[in-house]
């Protein structure tokens, strides 16, 4: 008997096709959040849902009709928002760390991590104002 662990026999079913649509986030503040992610950020709403218990904004680069969204969710009834610790940071690619730091901390947002240098990157940490992590990226050129 053998203690090697052999990998599953191949199937015909084809794999699944995904694709990013959004990432939500719940908040407290909703002018307040849409003002800090179109001024930091450069986000523009794209789209508006408005249902009489929740608003959702659909949050994408100007231009853009298709493609990966923030949504900002916001009940209207005002219950108790809190951010916690089951979920990593939204990344973000940027051209320049260092100007994107500074431009989104003059916005509004808590600087969590100085630029700095990783394999391949420049990476840099910021909360935005109700406290949920965005993780700056800026890939080396080759």
């Amino acid at each position: 008997m053998s203690d090697t662990i052999s990998a599953p026999a191949p199937t015909a079913t084809p794999a699944i096709s995904v694709r990013m649509g959004f990432v939500k986030f719940v908040v407290k503040d909703l002018p307040a959040m849409r003002s800090f992610y179109e001024r930091a950020l450069g986000l523009a709403v794209a789209q508006t849902i408005d249902l009489p218990d929740i608003m959702e904004l659909v949050m994408r680069r100007p231009g853009e009709e298709t493609g990966f969204s923030l949504i900002l969710y916001w009940n209207k009834d005002g219950r108790e928002v809190t951010v916690g610790t089951g979920h990593g940071p939204l990344g973000l690619y940027v051209r320049d760390v260092d100007v994107a730091f500074a431009h989104a901390v003059k916005e509004g947002a808590t600087p969590h991590r100085e630029p700095w240098d990783a394999t391949g990157m420049r990476v840099a940490f910021v909360l935005d104002p109700e406290g949920r992590e965005l993780e700056l990226i800026s890939m080396a050129r080759r």
